[in-house]
């Protein structure tokens, strides 16, 4: 499990983007790069890792559900994730 600190630190990012992402839009329409490179390094979309909603792991992660690996197995497993059931032959 992810520290809380990583957690929250993706999660602010996360919301510097969504504050910034008209702004950098209209910037680079504009093709200004010397306005765009002022903001904030972390308001760029591709700074933000992907990790599992519930235990935070940045690998494995499985972006249709939104969890890791390891975590959507234990689920898949328990029957938790409704239509998915384990194969069998």
């Amino acid at each position: 499990m992810a520290k809380e600190s990583i957690k929250a630190r993706g999660d602010k990012k996360i919301k510097l983007v969504a504050k910034y992402a008209v702004k950098r839009a209209a910037l680079k329409a504009a093709g200004d790069w010397l306005a765009l490179d002022k903001l904030p390094r972390s308001s760029s979309k591709v700074r933000i890792h992907n990790r599992c909603n519930l235990t935070g792991r940045p690998r494995g992660y499985m972006r249709k559900f939104g969890i890791s690996r390891v975590l959507f197995r234990d689920m898949a497993s328990a029957g938790k994730i409704p239509g998915l059931t384990k194969s069998s032959w």
